[in-house]
Formats: C-alpha cells, sequence, structure tokens
C-alpha cells in the first residue's frame, strides 16, 4: 500500500486524485465513479466530492491502493 501524504485535515476525492497524479483531470474520475471502481475504507465510492480523511484508505480496482498519511508537523 502506498501513501499520500496531505496538509489538511480533509480533501475532496476528486482533488486528491488528481493532486496525487492518479487521474490527470477530474472528468477521468467519472467513469471510475460509474463503475463503483473506488472505494474509501472497504466501502464504494458514488460522489466525486466525498471527503477523504487522515488514515482512510482509498482503493481504485485495476489501479492501486493507497493510505491518506498527513504531512502536518
Amino acid at each position: 500500500m502506498e501513501e499520500i501524504e496531505i496538509h489538511t485535515s480533509e480533501i475532496n476525492i476528486d482533488q486528491l486524485l488528481k493532486w496525487a497524479g492518479i487521474i490527470d483531470n477530474g472528468a477521468q474520475i467519472k467513469p471510475l465513479l460509474e463503475d463503483k471502481l473506488i472505494k474509501l475504507n472497504g466501502t464504494i465510492v458514488t460522489e466525486r466530492r466525498k471527503k477523504v480523511r487522515i488514515n482512510d484508505v482509498i482503493a481504485i480496482d485495476g489501479i492501486g491502493c493507497w493510505r491518506i498519511i498527513t504531512g502536518e508537523a
């Protein structure tokens, strides 16, 4: 499992995936959501503005799995 470091207490999942370089633009999340390929802490995500927080785990079928960590000191 890889880690993604964020510097806020929460972030929208579409913004996070763009920021981490997993997707190139916001439009690329739509088919992942429609095909129910994204899971947040084991639950299927269907909304692009779903909040992701520190220690959450995101999994995208066929792509990878990431744990969210804090970049705050």
